[in-house]
């Protein structure tokens, strides 16, 4: 077996694999094939000449403490089913690690199907990806806005101050990406049968929100997003007016604001959730690139480490975490006082698991009086989000 880059030529099989794993069209759209796609790197796995493997990791940067950290989004890991159980895909996953460190990817993030594949390799469940459905009715129940805001369907023009919009919302949730490599283009909004904006000054934009009318009594809605409780009013009572038009509601829980504290949750609703794993492929750099807000208001202190990370070993051996005027840093040595095997480091770094969790999964040990100051610098627990699936 032979584990390469992709060619231009390989797309025909490249598609095949996938659509026999993940389904679809026999007949592909050009825009799905690999070539015809922006910002992503991969390796397929060959052999007798025939591509029997994929995998494609996305550029992605990834918002955690308010700073943007590379992400490498790894998606469409498929498998012949002739070439299943001889090791393909972790032969792929394997050589994609080094890859994406060499490519400044400190972290990398995937949605699993098969999630003992991932664990194996480093991979742990971290966030999540939720949808609730309401009917339309409940949104003209709650409070109107105290203001009276003008809402409008979105134009090309609109486009800078909508994602200054998102990314003023995404910068404070862990977990959300920034939407600002090769992989997005923000004018892919305009395609979107609901995109409707609540103006500010000069330009901005104050909320909006985002969606698709798929046949059926349900609409589906991707963003919703406000600067302001009055602005997500607005929004709820253009939801409202789908009564009697359709029977459900579909939303993305991307800010727990309006979940939570805004919207009066019914007694009884239905939430669907697709979790997503995590892994640090380079902790230092992971370190460096991360916001740590919290630092700020510690005392200078450092925490000993050791990692065992056999799939990275790069950054297997002992490190010492300091903070010190505000600031954290990784650098190597210490007496590994605090051990962690390689799954313990993605929910740590995202604040998903403190550190009694992670000992009663297992993959944490040692001191772990010292090891409290992990949690301290995260905040953890608290739940990342993420508001795209790949």
């Amino acid at each position: 077996m032979i584990v390469r880059p992709p060619r231009d030529d390989d797309d025909e099989q490249i598609y095949e694999v996938s659509r026999l794993a993940f389904g679809g069209p026999r007949q592909p759209e050009p825009r799905s094939l690999w070539s015809a796609q922006p910002g992503w790197h991969g390796l397929v796995a060959e052999l007798d000449d025939r591509v029997v493997g994929t995998l494609k990791v996305r550029d992605y940067r990834q918002y955690f403490g308010g700073a943007a950290v590379p992400m490498g989004g790894v998606a469409n890991v498929a498998v012949a089913p002739g070439a299943r159980g001889h090791g393909v895909a972790n032969a792929l996953i394997d050589a994609i690690l080094p890859e994406m460190r060499d490519r400044g990817q400190c972290v990398s993030a995937l949605y699993p199907s098969v999630p003992p594949l991932y664990r194996g390799r480093g991979w742990e469940q971290t966030g999540n990806y939720e949808r609730v459905t309401l009917r339309p009715e409940y949104f003209a129940m709650l409070p109107r806005p105290a203001e009276r805001l003008v809402m409008r369907r979105g134009a090309k023009d609109d486009m800078p101050g909508l994602h200054d919009c998102y990314q003023r919302f995404a910068r404070d949730v862990d977990g959300m990406l920034d939407r600002a490599t090769d992989s997005f283009k923000v004018e892919w909004l305009l395609d979107q049968d609901i995109l409707e904006v609540v103006p500010g000054e000069d330009g901005t934009v104050r909320g909006y929100l985002t969606g698709e009318r798929p046949d059926g009594e349900k609409l589906v809605v991707h963003d919703l997003v406000a600067d302001d409780v009055d602005t997500l009013r607005t929004l709820f009572a253009n939801l409202a007016r789908w009564a009697g038009i359709i029977e459900q509601i579909s939303l993305r829980i991307d800010d727990p604001a309006w979940w939570q504290l805004v919207l009066p949750q019914p007694v009884l609703h239905d939430v669907r959730n697709h979790p997503w794993m995590l892994r640090v492929v380079d902790l230092p750099a992971a370190v460096a690139a991360r916001g740590w807000p919290v630092a700020a208001h510690l005392a200078d202190t450092a925490v000993d480490i050791e990692v065992a990370d056999e799939h990275a070993p790069w950054q297997s051996g002992r490190h010492r975490l300091v903070v010190e005027s505000g600031t954290v840093r990784c650098e190597p040595g210490g007496q590994g006082t605090v051990r962690l095997h390689a799954r313990a480091l993605g929910p740590w770094f995202a604040g998903s698991a403190d550190t009694a969790m992670l000992r009663r999964a297992g993959v944490i040990e040692g001191d772990l009086v010292a090891a409290r100051v992990l949690d301290l610098l995260t905040g953890a627990p608290r739940l990342p989000r993420m508001a795209d699936s790949f």
